[in-house]
C-alpha cells in the first residue's frame, strides 16, 4: 500500500504520537497495512501482549475459535489508561471466522465498553473501536 499513514483510515481512529499500543491475538492473517499505519502514526512498534506497561490502546484480533472474545476484552482492559481504547479486528461477515455483532456487544458491555464506531479494514476485517465510560467519543 502507498498510502501515508495520515491518508490511511487508521489515521482516524484516534492513534497519537508517541501513544503506547499493545497487541493481542496477532497471527500471520491480520492487515499488515492497518498495523504499520499505527505504527507510523504513534511513532513506534506496537508492543505484544508480554508487555506490562500503561498503553494508551490495544489492538485485539480475534476470529472464531479463538477463545473467550469477552476475556480478551477484559484482558485488554488490565493495563489500558483512562482515557484509552480498544480496537477489535473481527472477521468480515461471511467469513468461516466471524464473529457475530451480538457477541461484540455482549463482550463489550460486560467489560464496561461501548462500541463508538465500526468500519471495513482491509478486505477480510471489521474494526470495532471500544471505548471506556460508555461515551460515544473520547478523542
Amino acid at each position: 500500500m502507498n498510502q501515508t499513514a495520515g491518508a490511511h483510515p487508521a489515521a482516524k481512529i484516534g492513534f497519537s504520537a508517541d501513544d503506547i499500543v499493545m497487541e493481542i491475538g496477532w497471527d500471520d492473517d491480520v492487515d499488515e497495512s492497518w498495523r504499520e499505519a499505527i505504527e507510523e502514526i504513534v511513532g513506534s512498534e506496537i508492543e505484544d501482549e508480554t508487555y506490562d506497561g500503561v498503553v494508551d490502546s490495544v489492538l485485539v484480533w480475534f476470529r472464531d475459535g479463538d477463545g473467550d472474545l469477552t476475556d480478551d476484552v477484559v484482558d485488554a482492559l488490565a493495563t489500558l489508561e483512562d482515557k484509552g481504547f480498544v480496537l477489535l479486528m473481527t472477521p468480515k461477515a461471511g467469513s468461516d471466522l466471524a464473529i457475530d455483532a451480538a457477541d461484540v456487544q455482549e463482550a463489550a458491555t460486560t467489560a464496561g465498553l461501548k462500541a463508538s464506531s465500526t468500519f471495513k479494514v482491509g478486505d477480510d476485517w471489521i474494526g470495532t473501536k471500544l471505548v471506556q465510560g460508555g461515551a460515544a467519543k473520547q478523542r
